[in-house]
């Protein structure tokens, strides 16, 4: 595995109890409510770690930019600040389903946005850590000092939804099958997906036991592009397929942050159905 990108259960713990131990983010977050994943943090967690809020941390109230839209610069350096993060100390992030879909978006707000050089994801989260029983506790630790660091932000690795189809590329949709054929749409008011886009749904990274697939076999199956761009409900699991490139060894996709929920506030938009 790309050890840049993913780290281990065995590595986080031999590295929580070494000389420099990396920051923990707990990305935990549950679309039926916005205080679940804190909740969720507060009765256990992994040593050390910190709740990172996929509502207050993560992204800005829905509205015209989607479901879960990009924070500012300046609110995201304020997080980044808050949790004492700064580039000389390692970050490792995780939650605990969907594949490691928020900690996915907080490894990209981080590592590719904010242009962090050390952030990895806990391949297979939570669940990988309870397989190895890792210890788990309920204290709340203190942020001891806050940081100063002032990222200096990559905006070429995200595209706005203006330029979305007149850059050309191929789109890449994270979501499911059936919502990406416009069969179902649980969470949208309307089905369908982006004319032009491709299908790789985020679970399709994963083998079974919810850990990433092998970098060689992510090569094989990823599409190649000269430009490709993930989006898909809200921006948080095209960031997953973004990090499936990154364990890859490939060209990184640009995110379209806003993703499907932008783009359909828009009735102009064209929408297709269907497998293409």
């Amino acid at each position: 595995m790309n050890a840049s990108v993913l780290v281990t259960p065995e590595a986080l713990r031999d590295s929580l109890a070494g000389e420099r131990p990396p920051l923990v983010l707990d990305c935990r977050a549950r679309l039926e409510s916005a205080d679940a994943g804190l909740q969720l943090w507060q009765q256990a967690h992994i040593p050390g770690s910190y709740h990172l809020d996929m509502d207050r941390d993560l992204s800005t109230p829905p509205g015209e930019g989607g479901r879960h839209p990009l924070p500012t610069q300046e609110a995201f350096t304020a997080t980044i600040q808050r949790f004492g993060i700064q580039p000389l100390r390692p970050i490792v992030v995780y939650d605990d389903r969907g594949g490691q879909l928020a900690a996915a978006r907080a490894w990209w707000m981080l590592a590719c946005w904010a242009a962090h050089p050390d952030v990895r994801v806990l391949d297979g989260g939570l669940p990988a850590w309870q397989e190895m029983e890792g210890d788990l506790v309920t204290d709340e630790p203190e942020v001891t000092s806050a940081s100063e660091w002032q990222p200096a932000f990559d905006n070429t690795v995200r595209v706005p939804v203006e330029r979305l189809l007149q850059e050309g590329g191929q789109l890449l949709d994270a979501r499911g099958e059936a919502r990406f054929r416009g069969e179902e749409e649980p969470i949208d008011p309307v089905a369908g997906h982006i004319p032009g886009a491709l299908c790789r749904p985020s679970q399709a990274n994963l083998e079974a036991d919810g850990r990433f697939k092998s970098p060689e076999k992510l090569a094989e199956e990823l599409p190649r592009a000269e430009r490709v761009t993930a989006y898909c409900g809200s921006g948080i699991s095209a960031c997953h397929d973004v990090l499936a490139y990154a364990v890859a060894g490939l060209p990184l996709p640009r995110l379209y942050a806003g993703s499907w929920s932008e783009w359909i506030r828009d009735p102009a938009r064209p929408i297709a159905t269907g497998d293409a």
